[in-house]
């Protein structure tokens, strides 16, 4: 099964800037550090932007659930970094109830 309307898939600038590549963020710094470790920046979020949508449009669903929310969906598998290199990551994201556009929750090393 792969993300249910992936296409239209939506990662906010936020959640890349203030999170992902946030070396000072309490929860987000060893991811921050990861990523920063392929070369992805925060001058050049959008690069992490395209390559989490590619990992979703590319790899199928590993595993779901239900919150509260809405539909949470666990992708695995390699992504493409802006360096060359491609690491295992997992992608989460969530349909929240009474919508029907991903968008993206967090991501992580494998």
């Amino acid at each position: 099964m792969n993300l249910p309307n992936a296409e239209n898939a939506h990662v906010e600038r936020s959640k890349i800037v203030d999170y992902l590549l946030a070396l000072e963020h309490p929860e987000g710094a060893g991811k921050a550090e990861f990523f920063a470790h392929f070369g992805f920046t925060v001058d050049a979020w959008q690069l992490l932007a395209e390559a989490l949508l590619a990992h979703a449009r590319t790899h199928p669903v590993a595993s779901m659930s239900e919150t509260r929310y809405g539909i949470k969906y666990r992708i695995e598998g390699p992504v493409v970094c802006s360096d060359g290199r491609s690491p295992s990551i997992r992608t989460v994201w969530i349909i929240d109830s009474g919508a029907d556009k991903p968008r993206q929750v967090t991501a992580h090393s494998l």
